[in-house]
């Protein structure tokens, strides 16, 4: 758990580190997609398979890397239902937003560009069906509920490994191969690979993406009624800087405000 009376990094660098944590997001998913296609070319399960491996090691990673200082999110569903309980102020979830877009934009430009793809390349793969979108609710509905299940029972050092196994057995319980998330499928329909989705079929997926947070905050809030605000600060890892002891040179020395603010209502830089 996450210091109570600890503050967390200043805005700006909380934004960096959600810029960089969803273009890495999006460079491994891309990526990964392409190079299974180039390894195991017409052997479309050995393809999932090694792209579903490929992320679910890499977002474990990424949230290590970069959840200490924004929390690793990487998603804005994540962001908005993480506000509604208190753990981010509104407005930072609404500054989250954009910067894990373009994050994820920025990733699939990469991830082309390391395969000597064009920079951009308009997906053509349609994925608008009805059961797609009842995939891609309950990927999102189940993402979130472990989340904040693992929050709520005092178990957030073991999330970055239980998302990336989550998101990795996502890819073949469900037939939209768990996008679960807004941003990502916003950088995929620049990428006409493996993992990409045609403009067309985005505004679907994203509206599943939203109903299956709301879901999740339905379902959260009915098996966890008592989960505080310094609980949901505490996803998708604890990132409140402790201010006892050498912590404390140490957040300063980071810019963190010396002055404790209560998880959920940090100061705004």
């Amino acid at each position: 758990m996450g210091a109570v009376n600890g503050v967390p990094a200043r805005l700006w660098r909380r934004l960096l580190a959600e810029l960089l944590g969803s273009a890495f997001l999006a460079a491994v998913v891309i990526g990964s997609g392409i190079a299974a296609q180039r390894l195991s070319p017409g052997e479309a399960g050995l393809e999932l398979f090694e792209a579903a491996a490929a992320t679910a090691a890499g977002l474990f990673a990424i949230i290590l890397m970069f959840g200490p200082v924004s929390g690793g999110h990487f998603n804005p569903v994540v962001s908005f239902v993480d506000a509604a309980f208190g753990g981010l102020r509104r407005r930072d979830a609404a500054a989250y937003l954009p910067v894990q877009v373009a994050g994820c934009i920025g990733g699939a430009v990469i991830a082309n560009l390391m395969f000597a793809l064009p920079a951009v390349s308009i997906s053509t793969k349609d994925r608008a069906t009805p059961a797609h979108f009842l995939s891609e609710v309950v990927a999102t509905l189940g993402l979130i509920l472990v989340i904040f299940a693992l929050a709520r029972s005092g178990r957030s050092g073991a999330t970055p490994a239980a998302v990336g196994a989550y998101i990795g057995a996502a890819y073949f319980f469900t037939s939209s191969t768990s996008f679960a998330n807004p941003a990502i499928t916003v950088g995929r329909m620049l990428s006409d690979t493996f993992a990409g989705i045609a403009p067309a079929s985005a505004p679907a997926f994203i509206a599943a993406q939203i109903t299956g947070g709301l879901l999740a905050l339905l379902v959260i809030k009915a098996l966890y009624p008592a989960i505080t605000p310094a609980q949901a600060a505490d996803i998708i890892v604890p990132h409140q800087q402790d201010q006892a002891g050498p912590a404390a040179a140490r957040a300063a020395h980071d810019g963190a405000s010396p002055a404790a603010h209560p998880p959920g209502h940090s100061e705004s830089h």
